[in-house]
């Protein structure tokens, strides 16, 4: 059967891509943050990760809105990729897709009473590709499953409701015959106001406590409201919660093993990249 063999949280900040596409990669304030990825690109080849099921938001590309779903899967064989800027990215114009996969998930999210839009074209922003060239470079040599979570208009998921979305991924990932081999990857946040009085506001203490408690005791984040992850991170770092959903694809039973834990606040927002691994 098909098997989870990783997880990654990470911020999918815009700037990464443009520092990516610039080739900024070795500037004193992009070197860390770059350099940061290395070990986690090795260790997924080490763990022949084939599918990267990406759990992002979308930044009103696909979706506007008078349409914006809850919930959205792309089950396309290829995905395509959106510039966001003036001219398209110096990157493969499209990704590969596993749309075998996908429909499993879908049945499985279903099944657990999810409903997921299916998106046969869902084009992928930088919720994905700040992130993807960073873990597996152009031509990326793994497929990948997007599935994007409203963090914008109201009424939003919940992180518990998050939390149980990362349960059925591997559920569903567990019952698909054959031997793929997958990472729940989920982007967004941390920490960051991109408006009004307090904009430009990072909380580096909070972004922490939070990676500590991914780790150490996932569940007591499932229960946060979206009013707390507001106060402590700033509005636009309810986006914090999707990081649930790859931790909670990992189970609880036993802690797993930290592979890679990067963070820092530079400017307007906190840069993190978390990698987990389950316990063997």
């Amino acid at each position: 059967m098909a098997r989870i063999v990783g997880a990654i949280g990470s911020s999918h900040a815009p700037s990464i891509a443009f520092a990516y596409d610039a080739g900024h990669g070795e500037r004193p304030e992009w070197k860390g943050l770059f350099e940061a990825y290395a070990p986690v690109r090795d260790w997924l080849r080490q763990v022949a990760a084939d599918t990267l099921v990406f759990v992002y938001n979308d930044h009103l590309n696909n979706f506007q809105f008078d349409n914006y779903p809850s919930f959205a899967l792309g089950t396309g064989e290829q995905h395509r990729v959106f510039g966001e800027g003036k001219m398209p990215r110096p990157l493969p114009a499209q990704v590969q897709g596993n749309s075998a996969l996908a429909w499993q998930l879908a049945r499985g999210l279903v099944a657990d009473e999810f409903d997921p839009s299916l998106c046969l074209d869902l084009a992928l922003d930088h919720g994905v590709m700040s992130v993807l060239p960073l873990l597996a470079p152009p031509p990326y040599g793994v497929s990948v499953i997007p599935l994007a979570v409203n963090v914008v208009l109201e009424p939003m998921p919940t992180p518990r409701r998050c939390w149980k979305l990362g349960q059925s991924i591997a559920r569903a990932v567990q019952a698909t015959p054959g031997d793929a081999r997958v990472v729940v990857v989920a982007t967004g946040g941390l920490s960051h106001q991109l408006h009004g009085d307090c904009f430009g506001d990072t909380n580096p203490a909070w972004d922490q406590r939070f990676l500590d408690l991914l780790e150490r005791d996932p569940e007591a984040l499932a229960d946060i409201t979206h009013q707390e992850l507001i106060e402590r991170g700033g509005a636009e770092a309810v986006e914090m919660m999707v990081w649930l959903t790859m931790r909670a694809s990992l189970g609880t039973e036993r802690p797993p093993r930290r592979v890679q834990r990067y963070y820092d606040a530079p400017k307007l927002t906190g840069y993190g990249l978390l990698a987990l691994e389950p316990a063997s």
